[in-house]
């Protein structure tokens, strides 16, 4: 089974204090919501003057991210954020506090996958596009050790050696009427070998009935009359 979600960004409100800066980079102590309806206080940077060294600093806190396949509970799990979007976040505190808020909740998010869904994930993908939208794709089975599918082929084997029988009786009957129908051909053959029919007209009597008995016994031509004879 696949599904997949998608959760549009929204603007967030500021509610940042303590603000330190370091060179161009600036730290903000925020609140970030949690996945439990709760809150959490987080330092969050801004003010990187390019995507690579943000995401070495996001990668310093979130390991996961665009990091290739991972484990997260056990399922192997991509995260995955366009570049477009950090470069977006890097200089703007409010898409930064989104994206670490997000980033920070998918292990507990994982969790709940795993414990929610039925049967067993086999794969989990977080995505989040240029405009800060967030796909999250699962896949999975409901047949982790694979007894409905061991199930499922001895099934269609039985049914596939049932129709093999079925149909090799079929042409064992068909053969049997086969023969059947040539021994009825070769007994018909034989009773036409062995009866004839011999029949003569004339005037004479004892010529017609000499003549049919020389025709029959194959010692002379009939002569004297017509002859009709049949097997």
């Amino acid at each position: 089974m696949s599904m997949e979600i998608t959760n549009n960004y929204s603007d967030y409100g500021k509610g940042y204090s303590n603000t330190a800066k370091e060179g161009n980079v600036t730290t903000s102590t925020v609140e970030l919501k949690t996945p439990t309806g709760g809150t959490k206080t987080e330092q969050i940077k801004t003010g990187y003057s390019n995507v690579n060294d943000y995401s070495k600093y996001l990668q310093g806190k979130y390991s996961y991210m665009n990091s290739g396949t991972t484990s997260m509970q056990g399922v192997p799990t991509t995260v995955s954020v366009s570049g477009a979007f950090l470069k977006k976040c890097m200089n703007d505190p409010e898409k930064a506090k989104y994206l670490e808020e997000n980033l920070a909740a998918l292990p507990d998010c994982a969790k709940s996958a795993v414990a929610g869904c039925r049967g067993t994930l086999t794969n989990l993908s977080y995505s989040v596009d240029a405009n800060g939208n967030i796909s999250v794709a699962i896949s999975g089975t409901s047949d982790p050790d694979g007894k409905i599918a061991r199930e499922n082929a001895e099934r269609r084997a039985k049914e596939k050696k049932a129709a093999e029988e079925k149909a090799a009786e079929r042409r064992k009957e068909k053969k049997a009427e086969e023969e059947k129908a040539a021994e009825r051909r070769a007994e018909r053959k034989e009773r036409m070998e062995g009866t004839f029919t011999v029949s003569a007209t004339g005037t004479d009597v004892k010529s017609i009935t000499q003549n049919i008995v020389a025709a029959v016994s194959g010692t002379s031509s009939p002569t004297g009359g017509s002859f009709d004879i049949k097997a």
